[in-house]
């Protein structure tokens, strides 16, 4: 066990200094930083929540409510390329985060989490 646990704490280590999290984290500073990200960011959460209320109260429907937010940020990111930035290294961060975790999944498990068990998809196993 504690063989196990020290290869978790390398793995973790690797993760904290790998350049999509030293990314991610430089990207989320700047966007902290910028006062019209912040404002935007405000703007943003302020008008999900009144969807959010709207939604609740029957004004408009669950898709309304989804189609009004996904334009919202939409434009959110549009106006600033700080925040568009900031989700990019997040994404980019998240996704390296995933693939580890399937890595281990298919370790533990045996399965691939990608595998469709219909081998023309991929042109067989490993």
């Amino acid at each position: 066990m504690n063989e196990i646990m020290e290869k978790a704490r390398e793995l973790g280590e690797l993760i904290q200094n790998s350049e999509e999290m030293k990314n991610a984290k430089n990207m989320e500073i700047l966007q902290d930083n910028d006062d019209n990200a912040q404002e935007l960011l405000k703007a943003y959460n302020l008008q999900r929540m009144n969807l959010a209320r709207d939604m609740q109260n029957n004004k408009i429907t669950r898709e309304e409510a989804v189609k009004k937010n996904n334009e919202a940020f939409e434009e959110m990111l549009s106006q600033s390329d700080v925040i568009s930035k900031y989700i990019d290294a997040k994404k980019e961060f998240d996704n390296l985060v995933n693939q580890v975790n399937q890595v281990l999944n298919f370790y533990i498990t045996g399965q691939d989490p990608n595998c469709t068990h219909d081998c023309g998809t991929c042109g067989g196993c490993h």
